[in-house]
C-alpha cells in the first residue's frame, strides 16, 4: 500500500449528548478530529502508511489529540510539539427539520502558529505517493496558509499527486480572502474536491453552467467540471451531490470527471443519518484509495468513495471507523443492515 501524507489541524471535539441543544447541556461528549486527520484514519484503516503533518501543544490534551490518531495505527512522527493550544470545536447535532450547529474556540492554537522551520518537508514527502489538504488549513491563518504552500512545492519536487477539498468555511475567512490564497495552490493539484459553490468562494471560479438551487441532476455539472479541469489544469474534479431532506436523512451520490470521461456514481438513501460531521473527509479518504487502488477505473474509485462515506454518516464521532471490506460490500449492494454472525 501507498505512503500518503495529509495536513492540517486536529482538534478536541465537545458534543452535546444526543440531539440536546448547547443551552440544555450540562456535560459534553469529547473526541478528536479535523478535515485531514479524518482522512488520514480512513486511509489506515484501508491499510495505507498514512502520516499526519500537525502541530500540537506538548502537554497532555496534545497527547490525547495524538493518542486518538495512533489508536487507528495513523503514523505520527511528523507532528510537532509545542504552542499553546489545542483547537476547540463544540457540536450540537441537529435532528429533522433543526440543522446541526458548531462553534469554533481555535484561535491561536499551535498549528496556527507554526513555521515553516517545525517541517522537514523532504523528508515528510520521500517516498510518498500522494499528498491531500483541504481549504481549511490555509484559512486557519497566514502562517499557515505559508506553511502549506511550501508543503505543495515539495510534494511537487518528490513527484507527490496532490488533491484538495475546497471545503469553504465562512466562519474561518472571507471569500475575497480565500481567493487570494487559494487559486494560486492550485497550481499544485492534481484532484480537486469541491461544488460549485465551493468553487466560486474559494477560486472565484464563475461558470457559464447553473445548477439549479437544491437539485443534484450530475448533468448540470458536466459543464462546470470541464471548466474547472480547463482552468486549472486538474486531472480530476469530483464533488459530491447531496440532497438534503433534512437534517437526519440526506441522498447522496457522487460526480467525478478525468477530463475525457464522466461518471456518476448510485444514490444513498440515508436515514437516519447519525453524525454528519467527517462526512466530507470519509469521502475524500474513499476517493484517494480508490483512486490508488483501481487507478484505471474512476468510476470503481469513486463507487468506493460514495459508499464508504455514507457508511460514514452512520457513524458518531469525526473518524469513519470502517474497513475495505465493509466498503466493499456496501458498494457492491449489500445495504440491508442485517446482523453480521
Amino acid at each position: 500500500m501507498a505512503k500518503v501524507v495529509t495536513m492540517g489541524e486536529i482538534m478536541l471535539r465537545l458534543s452535546t449528548e444526543g440531539n440536546s441543544r448547547f443551552v440544555q447541556a450540562i456535560s459534553f461528549d469529547a473526541c478528536y478530529g479535523g478535515g485531514e486527520a479524518n482522512v488520514a484514519v480512513s486511509l489506515s484503516n484501508y491499510g495505507h502508511d498514512a502520516y499526519f503533518v500537525s502541530k500540537v501543544p506538548s502537554h497532555e490534551i496534545g497527547q490525547c489529540a495524538i493518542n486518538a490518531l495512533r489508536k487507528f495505527d495513523v503514523n505520527t512522527s511528523y507532528i510537532a510539539r509545542g504552542g499553546n493550544r489545542l483547537g476547540i470545536y463544540f457540536l450540537e447535532t441537529g435532528a429533522s427539520m433543526r440543522p446541526s450547529k458548531v462553534i469554533y474556540d481555535r484561535a491561536g492554537s499551535s498549528i496556527a502558529e507554526a513555521s515553516i522551520e517545525d517541517f522537514d518537508f523532504d523528508k515528510i514527502f520521500e517516498g510518498a505517493s500522494w499528498f491531500h489538504w483541504s481549504g481549511i488549513t490555509p484559512a486557519i491563518s497566514d502562517k499557515s496558509a505559508e506553511v502549506l504552500k511550501e508543503a505543495c512545492k515539495a510534494a511537487k519536487r518528490h513527484g507527490v499527486t496532490v488533491s484538495v477539498d475546497l471545503n469553504f468555511r465562512k466562519k474561518l475567512w472571507t471569500s475575497e480572502k480565500a481567493i487570494s490564497i487559494m487559486r494560486p495552490l492550485m497550481e499544485y493539484v492534481d484532484v480537486c474536491i469541491g461544488n460549485e459553490e465551493d468553487a466560486a468562494l474559494c477560486l472565484g471560479f464563475h461558470p457559464e453552467a447553473d445548477v439549479e438551487g437544491g437539485k443534484t441532476d450530475a448533468e448540470g455539472y458536466y459543464a462546470i467540471f470541464k471548466q474547472m479541469a480547463e482552468q486549472f489544469n486538474f486531472k480530476y474534479v469530483v464533488s459530491t451531490l447531496r440532497e438534503s431532506y433534512s437534517a437526519t436523512h440526506n441522498g447522496w451520490k457522487a460526480l467525478i470527471y478525468n477530463g475525457k470521461e464522466f461518471y456518476a456514481s448510485k444514490r444513498y438513501d440515508i436515514n437516519p443519518i447519525i453524525d454528519r460531521v467527517g462526512g466530507g473527509d470519509s469521502f475524500a479518504g474513499g476517493l484517494i484509495h480508490g483512486l490508488l487502488t483501481y487507478p484505471n477505473d474512476q468510476g470503481k474509485a469513486l463507487e468506493f468513495a460514495v459508499a464508504a462515506s455514507a457508511l460514514k454518516h452512520t457513524i458518531p464521532g469525526d473518524f469513519n471507523a470502517v474497513s475495505v471490506d465493509e466498503v466493499l460490500n456496501l458498494a457492491g449492494g449489500d445495504a440491508s443492515g442485517r446482523v453480521q454472525r
